[in-house]
């Protein structure tokens, strides 16, 4: 096997969509080698190419990761002869993943029941807001109805406040990443059957399997989790803590033994074998007035006197981090967790590596992501045989 073998090489995944859920799992297939041909409307592209916070020299700076490795082909998908052309292309596949509306590509006389009749071997992905059946599968659905239905919204924030949202699209992401291993599921299973097979995931069923014990918590205790904002209830020591310098410090002792090297790392080794702190269910128990004894001890040191006696004690203990750490950060550096890419229009650009790693056939980035339909000629020449006549006199039509 070469150096530059990537273990999802020879395999070509088709993209239909746009936004996070559905083209981040093209995304994680890419980034293991497939070929992602990303089918994207003429003139218009992904949203994507235009959201974010910032742009520099007119370019998003959440396109050139999340559609890297990826080739951009434009395709006009309400036309007669787009849909004939992205059959074809489908019917070259392996994987088709999508993320349309449920029911938008039946209508189109494109779903699984149509294409597996001249491709028996693809393997479709399809996320959705609900999924594929029951009565909510026409309802439009976003990420952030996904994570409310699924139960995350109401657990996060503060108990005095309002549900709050992560700070990125969680649910999105969530629901992409059950895409890609159901679709490797699938893939390992049409190796023994040379059959393929749909994968449907609803958003807010992604998010519903991340909730732990929520629903036999409920079932047999009758309860509903609430918001305990930097805690877990009962759980303790674990949380913020505040520093000398306006910052805070992450410290989890909530172990018995670590409990213990917590306290002698605080000069205090008594409170190890004191009733009300020496066990799991005490210090649950105590969990407001430990975090206070422990809040005015760290308060007279900087992170970084904190962390040097919780590295010295064998204390799970950090910062936390933003870019800034990140970039600094020497553990990033040797594990080249942030990597950096050529982008003609930004030039390098830094981001995050593949995960996770695998020590004989690791994933990379070869390029980011791709202008709007800059495989065109490529693809439609290579795959549909079509000329460069047949080309302009589609682009004229309006199909590509």
């Amino acid at each position: 096997m070469t150096e530059n073998t990537r273990p999802l090489e020879g395999l070509r995944v088709v993209e239909m969509g746009a936004f996070i859920a559905g083209p981040f799992c093209g995304q994680m297939l890419a980034d293991f080698g497939a070929e992602v041909i990303k089918i994207e409307a003429p003139g218009v592209g992904d949203p994507m190419r235009q959201w974010g916070r910032h742009r520099h020299n007119g370019k998003s700076l959440w396109w050139p990761v999340l559609a890297r490795n990826k080739k951009s082909v434009t395709l006009n998908l309400k036309s007669e002869k787009g849909r004939k052309m992205a059959r074809e292309l489908v019917d070259s596949a392996d994987f088709l993943v999508e993320n349309f509306r449920a029911g938008m590509l039946e209508k189109w006389g494109m779903g699984y029941e149509n294409l597996k009749e001249t491709n028996p071997g693809l393997i479709m992905i399809r996320v959705s807001g609900y999924g594929q059946t029951g009565p909510y599968k026409d309802k439009p659905g976003f990420g952030s109805i996904g994570e409310a239905m699924g139960g995350i919204r109401y657990i996060t924030g503060y108990p005095d406040r309002p549900p709050t949202r992560i700070g990125i699209s969680i649910g999105d992401s969530l629901t992409s990443v059950f895409g890609a291993i159901g679709g490797l599921v699938a893939l390992h299973q049409r190796q023994k059957t040379g059959k393929g097979q749909m994968v449907d995931i609803g958003i807010y069923e992604a998010v519903l399997s991340m909730m732990e014990s929520m629903i036999p918590e409920f079932q047999f205790a009758g309860e509903i989790r609430e918001r305990t904002g930097s805690v877990l209830p009962n759980v303790a020591p674990s949380n913020i803590y505040p520093t000398s310098t306006g910052g805070f410090f992450v410290i989890a002792a909530n172990a018995d033994n670590i409990f213990g090297r917590l306290c002698k790392a605080m000069g205090k080794p008594e409170l190890a074998e004191d009733a009300r702190y020496s066990t799991h269910t005490a210090r649950g128990e105590h969990q407001a007035e430990l975090d206070d004894m422990i809040s005015e001890w760290t308060v007279n040191y900087t992170a970084k006197e904190l962390q040097i006696m919780m590295d010295e004690h064998g204390v799970p203990a950090g910062l936390i981090f933003t870019p800034r750490e990140m970039l600094q950060d020497p553990h990033f550096k040797a594990r080249k967790a942030i990597i950096e890419v050529a982008d003609k229009a930004l030039g390098s650009v830094k981001m995050q590596n593949v995960f996770p790693y695998l020590s004989e056939t690791p994933g990379g980035v070869k390029w980011t992501g791709p202008d709007l339909g800059e495989h065109n000629e490529a693809i439609y020449g290579d795959i549909l045989q079509l000329s460069a006549s047949q080309l302009e006199e589609l682009k004229k039509e309006g199909v590509i």
